[in-house]
């Protein structure tokens, strides 16, 4: 068993109590673990592909765990044995696997979990460290896997004291998607779906950057919700495959900041945005003050032009205390920040 600790044996797992891992879609979060002691955890992922929406013009044809994009968030606890059973789904024939950046050997995993077209690989990984990791296809050629939506995150809790509960916990993940044009089809118009384009990600040049898979995934669709008072708590990751995101919620401070998802050092407290290379995550946590929507974004800020915006809206009384005006709001036309 990769990671065991000195002196046990892969056969001792097998002593361990056997519990199903809850996974959720984004933005949806498992609740947190309470139990106190570590378990053979089974985590079963799918890989298909999909052709679905990628902005409001186009489609894309996206590579996935268990048909979302980003994959399932896996909420673990130190000490448990993760069981990861990858099945191969895929009908182009491509190989798949997972390189989990919580899992400690060679290749994270991937060496042990790649699966051919109709195969089932299984993996056992004991968890030695807290925090919230990035898992992500690592298959040849791997940029092509993570470019195509190939990635998930996974929290690790802490043995024994876990953060703060929070009133509302999201699973939010920034990435790019690079495109060639539209073909032209017979009746001249351009058709609705696009391709991968190997050249553009190679000079890190996106034509999207979305949270959460696509553009409008947390806006229209699925905004984050909170009311006055309460307090939100955000895991964020950035798959990548280039772009560095400078995290950011238009309107709110974060109260914590857990950098680089370091659940045991001291946080920092109220910071503005937050810097995330690809690969990496972080995790925020907000007090909810004043009604209205709150607008996240890469503050790379043309990247909300290719799709970099979500929603967090609020509901609840006014604060004119903390934030008034002599006129009602009015929001500027066309604006993408303050809907």
């Amino acid at each position: 068993m990769n990671g065991s600790r000195g002196g046990e044996t892969p056969d001792e797992a097998n002593t361990l109590p056997t519990e199903e891992a809850l996974l959720t879609t984004a933005p949806d979060v498992p609740p947190r673990i309470t139990r106190n002691y570590p378990v053979l955890l089974q985590v079963n992922l799918v890989t298909t592909t999909k052709v679905e929406k990628l902005t409001s013009q186009y489609k894309y044809e996206k590579w996935n765990f268990n048909g979302s994009v980003p994959g399932p968030f896996v909420r673990a606890r130190v000490g448990d044995v993760v069981e990861l059973s990858l099945t191969n789904c895929d009908k182009s024939g491509n190989p798949h696997n997972i390189d989990c950046h919580a899992f400690l050997g060679p290749g994270g995993g991937s060496a042990l979990t790649t699966a051919e077209e109709g195969q089932t690989k299984t993996g056992r990984f004991r968890l030695q460290c807290p925090g919230l990791y990035i898992y992500h296809c690592a298959a040849a050629p791997v940029p092509v896997h993570i470019a195509n939506g190939m990635y998930g995150l996974m929290y690790v809790q802490p043995a024994e004291g876990d953060l703060t509960p929070v009133d509302h916990e999201y699973y939010v993940m920034q990435s790019e998607f690079y495109h060639e044009p539209p073909e032209v089809e017979e009746n001249g118009r351009p058709s609705s779906e696009v391709e991968f384009s190997y050249p553009n990600a190679l000079r890190e040049e996106p034509s999207v950057v979305v949270f959460n898979g696509h553009e409008s995934a947390l806006t229209t669709e699925k905004p984050l919700k909170a009311k006055v008072g309460e307090s939100v708590r955000i895991f964020f990751g950035n798959a990548g495959p280039n772009l560095t995101s400078s995290f950011h919620v238009i309107g709110s401070n974060f109260m914590k900041v857990y950098r680089d998802s370091d659940v045991l050092s001291p946080p920092g407290q109220f910071v503005q945005t937050v810097s995330v290379p690809p690969g990496d995550t972080t995790m925020v946590d907000m007090k909810m003050l004043v009604p209205g929507t709150y607008t996240l974004v890469d503050h790379a800020i043309f990247r909300l032009e290719k799709g970099a915006v979500g929603y967090l809206n609020v509901s609840g009384d006014p604060r004119p205390d903390i934030y008034q005006g002599t006129e009602p709001p009015a929001p500027c036309v066309g604006c993408k920040l303050h809907p």
